[in-house]
C-alpha cells in the first residue's frame, strides 16, 4: 500500500521544502538534467508537486497522493493516480522513466522497476535520482528519520544496491552522477555535478532499456 498519508497531509510543507533550500534542489535538478534524454516522451513516477518533472519538461506523471497531484497538475503535469508498481499505461510507452527521491517509498522496489521497464521502449533509459544511504545526507536521514513524516516509513539504499536492482530489471551500462557535496547544510551555491559516485550525497544514474 502505497504510504501516502504523510505527503496529502503536509503537501504545502513538502513543496515548500524546495524554495527554503533553493540551491540543494537546482544543484539536484542539474544532475538529473546531466542524465536525462534531452528529447522524447518521459514519464516520472513519483512525481509529487511537480518540482522536477517542471523544469525538466516532463509532461507525465504517476503519483499516489490526491494533495500532491493537484499541485503537480496545477503546474502543467498530467498527473495520474497510480503506484510504481503498477504503472496504467501500455507497453513501450515511454521514451524514458524518471524517479526522483521515489524509490525509498516503493512498497516493492523490484516490481516498480519491471514495471519501468516494461513501460520503457526498446533503446530507452531509466533515470533514477535517490539520496545514497552511505552518503553524509544518507546517514543523517536515517539517524533522525523517525523525527521527519515522510521519512520514517522510508527505505534508504546504497548506490551498489540501486544498481543490482536495475541489473535485476534488466537494464544495463549504466553511468552516473553525482552532487550535494557539503554535507547535510549543503552549500549556498548551486553545484556542479560530477562524475561517478562516492563523494556526493544525491546520485543521479541512467541505465539503458535493450
Amino acid at each position: 500500500m502505497a504510504k501516502t498519508k504523510a505527503f496529502d497531509e503536509n503537501t504545502e510543507r513538502y513543496d515548500t521544502w524546495f524554495e527554503r533550500h533553493a540551491s540543494l534542489y537546482r544543484s539536484e535538478v542539474a544532475a538529473v538534467r546531466d542524465l536525462l534524454p534531452a528529447r522524447g516522451k518521459g514519464l516520472e513516477v513519483g512525481v509529487g508537486t511537480g518540482r522536477f518533472a517542471g523544469p525538466l519538461g516532463i509532461t507525465c506523471g504517476v503519483e499516489p497522493s490526491a494533495a500532491m497531484r493537484e499541485t503537480a497538475r496545477a503546474r502543467g503535469i498530467d498527473a495520474v493516480h497510480g503506484v510504481g508498481e503498477h504503472l496504467p499505461y501500455p507497453d513501450s510507452y515511454f521514451d524514458f522513466v524518471l524517479m526522483v527521491t521515489t524509490i525509498c517509498f516503493l512498497d516493492d522496489v523490484g516490481a516498480a522497476l519491471a514495471e519501468a521497464f516494461r513501460v520503457t521502449r526498446p533503446g530507452g533509459c531509466m533515470v533514477i535520482g535517490f539520496v545514497d544511504r552511505e552518503s553524509d545526507i544518507g546517514r543523517t536521514y536515517l539517524e533522525h528519520k523517525h523525527e521527519n513524516p515522510f521519512y520514517a516509513d522510508a527505505e534508504f539504499f546504497s548506490t551498489d544496491e540501486v544498481s543490482r536492482y536495475l541489473e535485476d530489471a534488466g537494464f544495463s551500462d549504466p553511468v552516473f552522477r553525482q552532487t550535494v557535496f557539503e554535507g547535510p547544510g549543503g552549500a549556498e551555491e548551486v553545484e556542479t555535478p560530477r562524475e561517478g559516485h562516492g563523494l556526493g550525497s544525491f546520485v543521479v544514474v541512467r541505465a539503458l532499456r535493450p
